[in-house]
């Protein structure tokens, strides 16, 4: 196997890896509210939305078509050269700009996991991309006006304008049933629920699932293995059928902790709230990946949830939980960028094959690591629902901290 051969295949490797990591990190934007109410059992819950994910990812390749190009600038976009890598620009070089900007993604990832933090999943893998870019080529790597017009925007809008959405929703929907009693109201409002985050995990996997394939492809046409061209009109099957599985098996693992933030610890929910929240960010994810807005669905699904408590008279919103948020997403950019940058320096000063293989087993000692540091203080669906300790604000239960 050849050096480019080989890099490759830890290169696709490391993307599944960060699709499944992406899978349970984002578990909680479609299943934390309907879990919270008890509309699904928590493992229900879970199974169905990795079914949902996995359907999901066949819908549409616009969002893909986004992180080919949209991100980085490592290939020429017109011309007789069209296609091709940009003058400095070998292929193992192009792949190890992605294969760290993964690294730093799925370092993130976990990190945020491990604190119960639904930090964007995209935007890691933005940062990633983009620090390993700067790193590699400079400021000419980064489509800058991509990145503002398809990712920036939509951060500081997506979240505002769900909040706001799914707060006129909450209201509605309860001057509409204010009449009903409580216990009618929340059977029924159950069942809705059901059906809205189903929507959302349906939602998530049209718009997630395509940045790993996005991934992908990029380091397929930096290869010669793709035409660039062709990924608006369909990626090869074993691409799009490997990064839904990814995610779909991620999503069906559960990432309890991040589960646990979302329906306990920023507000305590009730079934018409959730409701409202995840028909708000179905309906924002789904319009975004038609447009090939590569939105973060934690920032939407989080907003929604926001504007459910801000919505309901009387109804409790933890600020300090919500600032913890608010602080892991401004950090989300920067710190996966700082990763990527050094975990692609590190890979170039080693060179070739050896430095790609470096730089993976950091990837695995930091990931099992944060693997081990989760199990000595579990939050599963046995716990997932156990009051909130609004003294640490953590995610872990407090019977569970004490053991």
């Amino acid at each position: 196997m050849t050096a480019e051969m080989l890099i490759l295949v830890l290169l696709i490797v490391t993307a599944l890896g960060f699709d499944f990591t992406n899978g349970f990190h984002d578990t909680g934007n479609a299943m934390a509210t309907s879990i919270a109410t008890g509309a699904l059992k928590p493992k229900v819950a879970v199974g169905l939305s990795a079914i949902l994910n996995l359907v999901g990812a066949f819908l549409s390749v616009e969002v893909a078509a986004t992180i080919t190009k949209d991100v980085l600038n490592i290939q020429q976009t017109s011309g007789d050269a069209k296609g091709e890598l940009v003058a400095g620009l070998d292929a193992n070089k192009a792949l190890i700009i992605i294969f760290a900007g993964l690294i730093g993604a799925i370092l993130w990832n976990l990190f945020t996991w491990l604190f119960g933090l639904p930090s964007s999943s995209s935007h890691a893998l933005f940062g990633g991309l983009i620090g390993s870019g700067l790193a590699a080529i400079g400021t000419s790597g980064i489509n800058w006006h991509g990145i503002l017009a398809k990712v920036i925007v939509p951060a500081l809008f997506a979240p505002v304008i769900a909040c706001i959405v799914a707060s006129v929703g909450t209201l509605i929907i309860y001057a509409i049933s204010n009449g009903i009693s409580e216990s009618k109201r929340e059977r029924g409002f159950r069942n809705g629920q059901i059906a809205s985050a189903s929507l959302v995990s349906l939602a998530h996997g049209t718009g997630d699932a395509q940045k790993t394939m996005g991934v992908i492809a990029l380091a397929l046409i930096a290869t010669g293995h793709l035409d660039s061209g062709s990924v608006a009109h369909g990626l090869p099957f074993w691409v799009v059928l490997s990064c839904a599985g990814a995610i779909a098996l991620g999503t069906w693992i559960g990432g309890w902790r991040i589960i646990r933030t979302l329906g306990k610890g920023l507000v305590e929910i009730q079934a018409p709230q959730g409701m409202a929240a995840e028909a708000s960010s179905a309906a924002i994810i789904l319009t975004s990946s038609a447009a090939g807005m590569a939105l973060s669905t934690t920032q939407v699904a989080t907003g929604s949830i926001l504007g459910s408590g801000l919505g309901k008279k009387g109804a409790e919103v933890r600020w300090g939980v919500a600032g913890r948020m608010a602080v892991a997403w401004i950090t989300t950019l920067p710190a996966a960028a700082a990763v990527g940058a050094l975990c692609y320096w590190l890979a170039s000063l080693i060179g070739g094959a050896p430095g790609a293989i470096v730089i993976f087993l950091i990837l695995a000692g930091l990931s099992g690591y944060m693997y081990y540091r989760a199990q000595q203080q579990k939050v599963d669906a046995d716990n997932v629902n156990a009051d909130w300790d609004e003294t640490t604000n953590s995610p872990v239960p407090a019977a569970t901290e004490q053991s």
